[in-house]
């Protein structure tokens, strides 16, 4: 079993930055690939990165070089750094641990950009 708490939400300006963290529980975090989605209002639910285990790292090209997906798995942590932030940014920000068929979900939290 794993929980994610996730943290670091919150309301900033268009061309702002912000840092989103995930707090793990359970040991098989460091052996997990970590992702974080969002969903906006009205939206489905949409990928913006992606961690393995060993480190690769993935993003749809909405994100591409303004977010980084990095990890510290002696902390059970990973982060999604985002800069130069847009108002279309705005979402719920969730992050997600998945070990062979087995995902797991935090709470979310909000990022709100303002123009």
């Amino acid at each position: 079993q794993v929980q994610l708490v996730e943290s670091g939400g919150g309301l900033v300006q268009a061309g702002g930055s912000l840092r989103l963290s995930c707090a793990a529980s359970g040991s098989i975090f460091s052996i997990s690939t970590m992702h974080w989605y969002r969903q906006a209002p009205g939206k489905q639910r949409e990928l913006v990165a992606t961690i393995t285990s060993g480190g690769s790292t993935n993003y749809p090209d909405s994100v591409k070089g303004r977010f980084t997906i990095s990890r510290d798995n002696a902390e059970n942590t990973v982060y999604l750094q985002m800069n130069s932030l847009k108002p279309e940014d705005t979402a719920v920000y969730y992050c997600k641990a998945v070990r062979g068929l087995a995902a797991y979900w935090g709470q979310g939290t909000q990022v709100t950009v303002s123009s």
